[in-house]
């Protein structure tokens, strides 16, 4: 078993690079409707979405981090090189969906590292039942809500504003995007930020280096806020180009309505400890706008690739961090 203190450092170091490209990858959830309907320049969505990508922390309670530290697989098997089997996963299938500008999830990319890395490791009997089946709702349960829930406040606003001209709609929607875009912003530092935390305070944990009571450093907190927030920065435009501009048209009152209806969702399923994903719960929302709108100019190919990349996420992630955790059994 690798457990130097150099060889923890270098997995905390890959959970680090594992938040930095989930706030990469999932900048186009936050900043992707906002910048197609030119409420914001590019860097100015970004600034705003990182700023309240780092503030979570002081909204939201922790039961995301505990559920994926111990929520999922048993923690005496956790070691430093199971954690990395796992990030090595997830990094990988995060970046290779980036590269094809398609919004997988890297949350769900993570449990599946985590999964493989530990059937390999100590067989299925390490996985915690409970815990999956929790994911699995909100993977399922998520995505449909937002779609339901977008699609009912498009069609109330489109009621509420079709006597009020255009151009003064399209003003006033500028300004209430900036906070629906805000909310949803906030929702993805409290819920996405946590799993990193998860996974470094579990392998602190394992390490014996908290004591014997497991919770969340507060460095640990605020350094994972701070690194998702600076890959929000950054920004996976491919990603930006395909949720903001090819699945549905939008303007400022849809935009708001999917941000508003992402980030209720969010809100929910991280005050109950849920890791869900931001990516499926944006996707659903922008959808449920595209049908209020105008299902004919919903673009069902794009959809379909976006679904075929969602039920992939798990198993290919799973694989390769299995491979990975392999490998290190192997060498050792």
């Amino acid at each position: 078993m690798l457990t130097s203190t150099a060889f923890i450092l270098l997995v905390i170091g890959f959970a680090f690079l594992f938040d930095f490209i989930n706030g990469f990858h999932d900048a186009a959830n936050s900043i992707a409707t906002i910048i197609a309907t030119k409420v914001l320049t590019p860097k100015q969505a970004v600034l705003w979405a990182a700023f309240f990508n780092f503030i979570a922390f002081m909204v939201f309670n922790l039961s995301v981090a505990t559920m994926i530290g111990t929520g999922l697989i048993n923690p005496s098997i956790i070691n430093p090189e199971l954690i990395l089997s796992a990030l090595i996963g997830a990094i990988c299938w995060s970046l290779i969906s980036w590269y094809f500008g398609l919004p997988s999830s890297s949350s769900h990319a993570l449990v599946g590292g985590l999964a493989g890395a530990a059937i390999t490791a100590a067989g299925f009997s390490s996985l915690k039942l409970t815990g999956f089946i929790t994911v699995l709702i909100g993977i399922l349960i998520t995505p449909l809500c937002a779609l339901l829930f977008s699609l009912l406040i498009s069609k109330l606003l489109q009621r509420a504003t079709q006597s009020i001209p255009e151009r003064k709609s399209r003003r006033s929607f500028k300004w209430i995007q900036l906070t629906s875009s805000a909310l949803l912003g906030l929702t993805h530092g409290g819920n996405d930020a946590q799993k990193t935390m998860g996974i470094i305070a579990g392998l602190l944990f394992s390490a014996s280096w908290i004591g014997d009571t497991f919770y969340i450093p507060f460095w640990v907190i605020i350094s994972c806020q701070g690194v998702i927030s600076l890959g929000t920065i950054c920004g996976g435009w491919r990603i930006v180009r395909t949720m903001g501009t090819q699945i549905t048209p939008l303007n400022a009152m849809r935009g708001c309505a999917a941000d508003a209806s992402a980030a209720a969702m969010i809100f929910i399923a991280t005050e109950c400890g849920v890791p869900v994903s931001t990516t499926h719960t944006v996707t659903g929302a922008i959808t449920g706008v595209g049908f209020a709108n105008n299902k004919a100019k919903t673009q069902w190919p794009i959809l379909r690739r976006i679904f075929l990349f969602w039920l992939l996420t798990v198993p290919a992630s799973g694989i390769i961090a299995a491979t990975t955790q392999g490998l290190l059994i192997y060498l050792q």
